[in-house]
């Protein structure tokens, strides 16, 4: 006698699996992990920093 499986349970399984395939796909289309990002953040404030502090004001000439 054959196995006796229940669809919805099938189904939503497979659903789950493509779901699960799709967000694979979007992380390696977007690319960055949210540690980069937040380096990339922070070396970009220190370099704003850096060249606000550098900057001169207009009296000084």
């Amino acid at each position: 006698m054959a196995e006796i499986i229940n669809l919805s349970k099938f189904r939503k399984a497979r659903a789950r699996a493509e779901e699960g395939r799709r967000a694979a796909e979007n992380r390696a289309k977007s690319g960055r992990t949210k540690a980069q990002k937040t380096k990339e953040e922070q070396e970009r404030r220190k370099m704003r920093e850096a060249l606000d502090q550098a900057k001169r004001d207009e009296g000084e000439r």
